[in-house]
Parts: C-alpha cells; sequence; structure tokens
C-alpha cells in the first residue's frame, strides 16, 4: 500500500512541477472581466510576448486595469489576409441577407476585390436580370465600405499588427480596416512631438510609412546572411551584392524562402528586381534627377501603364521594362543555386547560423539576430548579415484597425502604446533594461526618429537616453534606417503593381519548376558556365508566353484577364518545358 502511494505521489509531483515552476504568464495580473484584445499577426512568440506583456502593465497604469491580449498566430501575412477576407465575407453575409436582401453569385468576391469596382452590364449581355444583380452587388460593397460597427459585422479581431505596407495596403483597399482617429487627430507623442516635429515620417526613400489608416511600427530593410566558415570552405569571399547570389560557386549552398508564404522575402524579391531596373536606368544614360522628372510627368498623366506622356522619351520606359527582365533573371539565378525553399522566413538564418546553407536572403533583425546567437564559446563571429549597398529600400512594419473591431477604443490605444517610446524601446532595447523586453531580444530597428542622430539638439538628448540600451548601434551608417533610406529609392511604378504577380511568378520559375531548373543550370556549369553556354542561357531566361506573353506592362493583371489557378499552370509547364530545352541544348552542342 505505502510503495503504491508513493507511486502515486512522484507521479503527481512530476505532473505538478511544469506548473510550478512555470514563468510568470505575460497577462498574469489579469482577471476575468478585465479588457481582451484581439490581434492577429505574423509576429513571431517573442514579439507577441513582449508586446502583450507591456501594453497590459502600461494600460494598468494609465486606465487602472491590465488588458490579456489575445494573439491569433495563424501563419504569414499571405494566411492573414486570406483568413480575414474569409472571416468578413462571412459575418456580413449573414448580417446582410438577416435583412432578407439579396446574396447574388460571386459577391462575396467582389466585395473584397480590392479598387476593383463590379463592371456594369453591357449591351451584348443580354439576361433581364444582369443589371439588377450589378446594382446588388454595387450596394454590397458600398455598405461593407461605409458601415463600421461590431453590432453589425465583425470579424471577431480588432488589430491587424505586422506583416508589410503592400499587405495592409490591400487590406485598405478591400475594405478589412479603418483609421483609428480623425486626420490629424493622433494621439500626442506619437506621430509628432508636442512643437509639431515630426516622429514618424510619412515615408522615406519613395517607401510608404505610415498613412491615415496603417502606421508603421517598426522598420526593415532586406539583405544577405552569410556563414564564414562555409564562405572559407567554398572559397567565396563575403557577398556584398544581390548578383553575387548568383555565382555557380554557391550551387545547391543557398537558403531561401517561398514569397508566396512570407511578405518580407517577396519584399526581399521585388527589391533584387528593383535594384535591376535602376542599374538599366543608368546605363541607358538617365541621371537621377531626370528619373525623378520623368516619374512625376508619368504619374501626374495617368496613362495605362507603358504609355508614356509627351516629353518623357520612349527609351526610358524601354530601360524600366529591360531592368525587369534582368531582375527576374538574376531572381532565376538565385533561385537555381537554392539549396531549399523554406515556408519560414525567420529559418534562413538559422541554417545559416549552424552552417546547413552557406548564405541566404533575410530580413535584418533575423539576420542580426541569428549573427549574435551563434557566436562561438569565446564570442567569435561565426555570421554575419550586410544590406546590399544601394540594393534594398526601407520599409515599415505596420498596424492597422479592423473594421468591425469589437474593442474599438482599446485597439486604438494598442496602436498610441506601440508607436509611443514605451513601445518603441521594446523593439532594440536589451532584456531587463529599464523599459526593455522582459525576456526577449526583439533586434527590431524603432520607426521613431527621435532613436536615431539627428541635428536637433533636443532629440540628441533623447537618443542619449537610449543610446546605453540598444542592442545594435541605431547611429551606425549601415544600421541606421534614415540613412539607408537616403541612399536608395524606391520608385513604386517599376515593380510595386507588380508584387504579386511577382510572387506567383518566382514560385512557378524557381519551386514548382526547381528540379528542371536546377538540372539545367547544372548542366550549363558542367559545360563551362554561363559565358560558354550564351544560347543555353537565353532558353533559359526566357519568360512565359502562356496563357499570354508575360511583360512589364502585362504582368500586374494578368490574374484578372485570366483564372489564377490556371495562370499558375501554364506557367510551371512552360517554364519546365524550356529548361529541359535548355540542357538539351548542351547536350547537342557538346
Amino acid at each position: 500500500m505505502l510503495r503504491n502511494a508513493l507511486i502515486v505521489l512522484s507521479a503527481a509531483v512530476v505532473v505538478a512541477l511544469p506548473f510550478v515552476f512555470r514563468p510568470r504568464a505575460a497577462d498574469s495580473a489579469w482577471r476575468r472581466g478585465d479588457p481582451v484584445l484581439v490581434v492577429i499577426s505574423p509576429h513571431h512568440e517573442g514579439i507577441r510576448y513582449e508586446f502583450g506583456r507591456a501594453f497590459s502593465d502600461w494600460h494598468a497604469r494609465r486606465y487602472g486595469r491590465p488588458v490579456k491580449v489575445d494573439w491569433r498566430n495563424i501563419g504569414g501575412t499571405t494566411e492573414i489576409m486570406r483568413h480575414l477576407g474569409g472571416e468578413y465575407v462571412a459575418a456580413f453575409r449573414a448580417w446582410w441577407t438577416a435583412q432578407c436582401r439579396p446574396w447574388p453569385a460571386g459577391a462575396g468576391d467582389l466585395m473584397v476585390a480590392g479598387r476593383q469596382q463590379p463592371e456594369p452590364p453591357t449591351e451584348t449581355n443580354n439576361r433581364p436580370d444582369a443589371r439588377r444583380e450589378w446594382e446588388q452587388v454595387r450596394a454590397i460593397r458600398q455598405a461593407f465600405r461605409t458601415t463600421d460597427d461590431p453590432a453589425a459585422f465583425t470579424s471577431g479581431i480588432d488589430l491587424f499588427f505586422g506583416g508589410g505596407a503592400y499587405d495592409h495596403e490591400k487590406a485598405f483597399a478591400q475594405g478589412m480596416t479603418v483609421a483609428p482617429w480623425p486626420p490629424n487627430e493622433a494621439p500626442p507623442d506619437t506621430v509628432s512631438n508636442a512643437d509639431g516635429r515630426v516622429l514618424i515620417p510619412e515615408g522615406m526613400g519613395g517607401e510608404t510609412w505610415r498613412t491615415p489608416y496603417f502606421f508603421g511600427t517598426a522598420l526593415s530593410t532586406f539583405g544577405i546572411c552569410y556563414n564564414l566558415d562555409r564562405l572559407k570552405d567554398l572559397g567565396l569571399p563575403a557577398p556584398r551584392s544581390w548578383e553575387d547570389l548568383a555565382d555557380p560557386r554557391y550551387f545547391r549552398q543557398l537558403g531561401v524562402a517561398d514569397p508566396t508564404k512570407s511578405g518580407s522575402i517577396a519584399k526581399a524579391f521585388e527589391m533584387i528586381v528593383h535594384e535591376q531596373c535602376w542599374r538599366a536606368v543608368r546605363a541607358a544614360g538617365f541621371s537621377d534627377e531626370q528619373v525623378e522628372e520623368f516619374e512625376v510627368a508619368i504619374a501626374r498623366a495617368r496613362l495605362p501603364p507603358g504609355r508614356l506622356p509627351e516629353g518623357v522619351p520612349a527609351a526610358y520606359q524601354a530601360a524600366v521594362e529591360q531592368g525587369w527582365l534582368n531582375g527576374l533573371r538574376l531572381v532565376q539565378r538565385i533561385g537555381a543555386n537554392a539549396r531549399y525553399f523554406t515556408d519560414s522566413a525567420s529559418k534562413v538564418p538559422i541554417d545559416v547560423g549552424a552552417g546547413n546553407a552557406a548564405a541566404g536572403l533575410a530580413i535584418d533583425f533575423y539576420g542580426r539576430f541569428e549573427a549574435d546567437t551563434c557566436r562561438g564559446p569565446k564570442g567569435e563571429v561565426r555570421m554575419e548579415y550586410v544590406t546590399p549597398a544601394g540594393g534594398s529600400s526601407v520599409s515599415a512594419d505596420p498596424i492597422s484597425l479592423l473594421r468591425g473591431a469589437e474593442h474599438r477604443e482599446l485597439a486604438a490605444r494598442f496602436i498610441e502604446f506601440v508607436l509611443g517610446e514605451d513601445g518603441q524601446r521594446l523593439w532594440n532595447y536589451r532584456p531587463g533594461a529599464p523599459g526593455g523586453p522582459a525576456k526577449f531580444a526583439l533586434h527590431r530597428l524603432p520607426i521613431r526618429a527621435d532613436f536615431y542622430p539627428s541635428d536637433n539638439h533636443e532629440w540628441c538628448g533623447v537618443r542619449e537616453g537610449h543610446v546605453h540600451f540598444t542592442l545594435d548601434p541605431l547611429g551606425d551608417p549601415a544600421i541606421n534606417p534614415y540613412a539607408l533610406a537616403r541612399r536608395f529609392t524606391y520608385k513604386p511604378r517599376w515593380t510595386g503593381a507588380h508584387f504579386g504577380a511577382q510572387r506567383d511568378l518566382i514560385r512557378a520559375m524557381c519551386m514548382d519548376a526547381g528540379e528542371e531548373l536546377q538540372a539545367a543550370w547544372q548542366a550549363i556549369l558542367r559545360h563551362g558556365g554561363p559565358e560558354a553556354q550564351p544560347e543555353a542561357m537565353a532558353i533559359l531566361g526566357r519568360m512565359p508566353d502562356r496563357p499570354e506573353s508575360l511583360a512589364w506592362a502585362s504582368a500586374p493583371d494578368i490574374a484578372r484577364r485570366h483564372d489564377p489557378l490556371e495562370v499558375m499552370r501554364e506557367w510551371t509547364l512552360f517554364f519546365r518545358e524550356n529548361y529541359r530545352k535548355a540542357e538539351v541544348s548542351l547536350v547537342i552542342c557538346h
């Protein structure tokens, strides 16, 4: 009996130990009846923990009650956007049809179809009910975009926190987000200080950092992480440009993430293409001043893509389009060198740090965090991260208020907290530093200008208060996002509208046809390399001609003119056939 009792007691102790010694929960002060805020985010556990904990404490100090942040982590921004769209369509349809209003076929897709308006029926459409259905869909879109009341419909989520400006712009265009405050009425010490000095610019270097309906919270660049020991083994110098990753010696040595799963890596690929546009424009003899003049004239003219107003030479547009093709072909060669494509952008720097890949594409904070984490026992550097000079814009990591938020006031307070000094410290302060994270070193770049060098004496004093506690030297021109933004100017017309199409194209070109791509690339390398095989390289670099010829002007809207699934199927088949042709051409010639 005693023996059995001891066994039972021992088992009970083993089961209880994790609960006795578990870490203090971020919202342990919260009790039933206290506020709850629902946030959907692609951010990792460390960010979720630190911002949930710190906001609860901040809210308790200011408003007398802690807050439980209910994080919804369902994957990357692609999954988030799909989830939000589905929730809104279901919720709005239930509200709309409960009022005995009709719901035409396809109304859900058109309701959240961005800025695309449902087309009115043409004279060739003889269906008597066509006009009525069009008017019904138009009424649904309008009602969705003008109703912000959780008593009517809600997604059940209050905030969308994280991702990129592209996805937050898209969410607003689809009607899913709203402004948290009236225009120019943001809380004090968020976007500007009491003297009116701007703390968070509307944008820099051509990138948008905030709008009335989304607000950047941190800044990011994109670049290359690399393992010093692996590069030494391969006889490679440290990479400094995107072109370096196309070096044949990197064959099956690169870690790459899937751009259709990671919005940040999709942005990194856009930077590769965008830089090639700059190179082509400059090679054609156009100065930066001329580029600015031409782009302003094109924006004012509001002509269809590819058409130019008087005074803008055709050679300029031809250079942009050639640069776009050059960028896609550079991405193709980088994809040919890939060891793998992963769903997780954070996996790449981890593998590079461990030596499982020689180099890879990375977001700056993932790269710097892993470089710091994987140091040797005596602090020796094993991995480094570099933002290619002039090869990346500085983009914002935004936050948006969702339409029909059930806890709207609380959500607006969270945005205020994140933009304020208390929230901004979390991004780059050392764990345990006053006002910093409790457990996790986030290695992110705050967006507020008063964290960086300035000619404003008052701000210099503020920055001095931060400099002793930050993980990274924020004043270093190689890290300071304000300095980096001045060295790169993003031209949205060149690649911004192509963002979605490029994601899908890269997947078809480098992943779905990846086996054939690597076989062709390996054959080219065995037969003297790209310079010795111009014909094979020309075949390799062809772009799809079905379901229509892919070009700079046609790419942004191709998924609207054709079934997206059919486009992906045709592209994948095209690349597989083409890569086989490139490989066969070598066998015939040699």
